[in-house]
């Protein structure tokens, strides 16, 4: 009797397989793909050489990392997140898709967002601050976002701005936090968060949300900010 490699000539369609005809093996071969992207990028943000040539194989999946690698957000943002409209809870979801591209963790963006805009994409601050992450035009210029007030846009750049901010910052979330809200310079010139009430208020509210006082950062992207050179020399 002949092999068959598949089903029965006579069986019936499989009840087994997903929506848009994804074979549960096609679907944990994504989901697959998805964690190894996720772990080579932390393996090159560390400077591994060969994670830089496997990433080239999966980046065509979304990146993730393992459940225990991911911590559960802090209790307040928790909180606040359960009280979000319908709407509201895409930007979340949008946050945590993209935040690890940027190598973010999802928490810090989501503070930061409900700080700067409380999830509102047409937002627009008197100084001219737009969309979720608050990007006023030279940032959005600096970091290429084209149109503040989209969404995937706006967040792209903004974690582009804080993922180069906490490489500057050597990962201190205080000083990276303070120079998204008043500019690297203003950190720089003060040797740390600069005496505006506005600022500081700020960073106090982000901290509250998000306790974490250190994040990983890319050595690549920037040279140290002279505040550190400062910060050991006091020491």
């Amino acid at each position: 009797a002949p092999f068959y490699w598949g089903p029965h000539p006579g069986a019936p369609p499989k009840a087994n397989s997903l929506p848009g005809g994804c074979s549960p093996t096609a679907a944990a071969a994504q989901v697959a793909d998805g964690l190894a992207h996720g772990l080579f990028q932390l393996a090159v943000a560390q400077g591994h050489e060969y994670a830089e040539r496997a990433l080239r194989f999966v980046r065509h999946a979304e990146p993730r990392l393992p459940e225990c690698m991911t911590p559960p957000a802090p209790p307040k943002l928790a909180a606040l997140r359960e009280g979000l409209p319908a709407h509201r809870l895409e930007i979340v979801e949008l946050v945590e898709r993209l935040a690890p591209r940027f190598d973010i963790d999802p928490a810090l963006a989501l503070a930061v967002i409900a700080v700067e805009s409380n999830f509102d994409a047409r937002a627009r601050s008197p100084r001219n601050a737009q969309g979720l992450m608050q990007l006023i035009p030279a940032t959005a210029q600096r970091f290429k976002v084209r149109d503040a007030y989209d969404p995937a846009e706006n967040v792209k750049g903004g974690l582009a701005y804080l993922r180069w901010l906490l490489s500057y910052y050597r990962g201190q979330v205080e000083l990276a936090i303070a120079a998204y809200n008043a500019g690297e310079g203003a950190v720089d010139r003060h040797g740390g968060v600069p005496p505006y009430a506005e600022t500081r208020a700020y960073v106090r509210k982000v901290l509250e949300l998000y306790e974490a006082q250190t994040h990983p950062y890319d050595a690549s992207l920037a040279q140290p900010s002279p505040v550190l050179r400062q910060q050991t020399a006091r020491m």
